[in-house]
């Protein structure tokens, strides 16, 4: 994936200002905004670590996790196609419902990915 910054098990998106002729992001994941910004790329990685490692001092001063909790469902959008495929799917493979096979399929593709960007 491009155009992410990888930090001590966080991510950093990145963006370019071409109005103002900078370069900013801001750490995903988390349930509060931090953002970071620099002239030049060496001085943006070095200003999201900053980010990176200012939040984790914040979150451990108050107490807090770091991260964005996530309750575990969401609603996904698909195409009319795509979506009955996926229950005709589901059906045939014998699963207990389409969410079941939805997640089946998040959890293979999480572990597919994890391994590649390992």
């Amino acid at each position: 994936m491009k155009d992410v910054l990888r930090y001590k098990n966080f991510i950093g998106t990145v963006h370019f200002s071409p109005e103002d002729n900078v370069l900013f992001g801001k750490i995903e994941g988390i349930n509060d905004l931090v953002t970071f910004e620099a002239d030049n790329v060496n001085d943006l990685i070095s200003e999201f670590e900053s980010a990176v490692d200012d939040y984790l001092d914040i979150c451990s001063q108050k107490g807090i996790t770091p991260t964005r909790s996530a309750k575990g469902s969401f609603n996904v959008r698909t195409s009319p196609e795509e979506h009955s495929i996926a229950l005709k799917m589901a059906f045939l493979r014998g699963y207990k419902s389409l969410n079941h096979y939805v997640a089946e399929a998040i959890k293979e593709k999480n572990q597919k990915e994890l391994v590649e960007l390992q």
